[in-house]
């Protein structure tokens, strides 16, 4: 029986996107053993994922070098056919090449690949590429030889008691809106959601998703707005609960961010907002009922950079308070 771990050690939305490598191993190989290697903070997403025998948790946060170490020595311990790396940075590079692992599969520019069985060119898309690639297509890449070319979706699995847990929420027809970002020049400010819910039909209840800390942006835009329907459920549900409630929603919203990857791995409707980023470098919303709603004029000054910047860097932001409410609502 082979054995697989899959390693993403990045952020959340990256993990989402990994977990469809699991979804086509478990595939071709349905009586493997699948572990998956991520940081702490992030092991809620695969909390009793049916697919996955181990999930190791790397905490980089607190005694960062000794706890790599310990998780050096977990995975050499477990003598795994195929260690594939999804992440492109050293740790994890150090990680795969002491694994000892008979097939080291990861992507050219990790700062290791020198030591890897097998390398797969990690290639970006140009901002405005006609066909450009996914991050589900540049994974697949990473195990076309062990199964197709065809990439699988993400998929996250919310337990009975997430679904138990939202459905007093579910009375009313309702819509999800996930207003933070880490990067502010990913961020759709807050005035601009009060003027979405400004709005939205009455018939719609509207919940405000994120962690404890987008609290205050929550809070912002429910003073901003005269939408008495807005409830905030920040720091109330876990990821596998947020995304039980946006798989029954009539529609969300999210920024260029994880909570959008929650949609697309529940198959929920999803109106993805980008301001300096753009859906070409490979992290767009999938599915049927999506849509990608970005400014309409050409900005010379957009995209600024592949990642969010804390602020913009031309100090008008065009890029965000350009997109009208009009486009935003297309699903009405």
């Amino acid at each position: 029986m082979k054995k697989f771990l899959i390693i993403q050690t990045a952020f959340i939305g990256d993990v989402v996107l990994a977990t469809a490598i699991i979804e086509k191993i478990h595939q071709f190989y349905p009586d493997a053993t699948i572990d998956f290697l991520l940081r702490k903070g992030n092991e809620g997403l695969l909390k009793d994922h049916p697919f996955l025998k181990n999930v190791w948790v790397w905490d980089k946060k607190n005694q960062k070098n000794k706890n790599l170490l310990r998780i050096i020595h977990t995975v050499r311990h477990q003598q795994y056919d195929y260690v594939i790396n999804a992440h492109r940075f050293a740790t994890s590079g150090i990680i795969t090449c002491l694994s000892k692992a008979r097939h080291k599969i990861g992507f050219n520019k990790n700062p290791f690949s020198w030591c890897f069985t097998h390398k797969v060119e990690h290639i970006i898309s140009a901002p405005y590429a006609h066909q450009p690639i996914h991050e589900t297509d540049r994974n697949q890449s990473l195990i076309t030889d062990l199964t197709d070319a065809h990439k699988a979706h993400p998929r996250l699995y919310p337990s009975e008691a997430a679904y138990e847990k939202v459905k007093p929420l579910q009375g009313q027809p309702y819509i999800c809106i996930a207003p933070s970002s880490v990067w502010f020049t990913k961020q759709f400010p807050p005035d601009k959601w009060a003027a979405l819910l400004n709005e939205l039909p009455n018939r719609f209840k509207v919940y405000l998703l994120g962690a404890p800390s987008d609290a205050t942006i929550a809070s912002q835009i429910m003073k901003a707005t005269y939408n008495e329907n807005v409830q905030s459920l920040c720091g109330s549900l876990n990821f596998l609960e947020s995304a039980a409630l946006m798989k029954g929603a009539a529609m969300n919203y999210a920024n260029d961010s994880a909570p959008l990857h929650f949609a697309s791995a529940v198959a929920a409707p999803i109106t993805a907002v980008y301001c300096s980023t753009v859906p070409a470098f490979g992290f767009g919303p999938l599915g049927e009922n999506v849509r990608v709603v970005e400014v309409t004029e050409k900005l010379d000054c957009r995209p600024c950079g592949l990642h969010g910047l804390k602020a913009c860097p031309q100090r008008h932001f065009n890029c965000a308070y350009k997109i009208t409410n009009d486009q935003l609502l297309w699903w009405i």
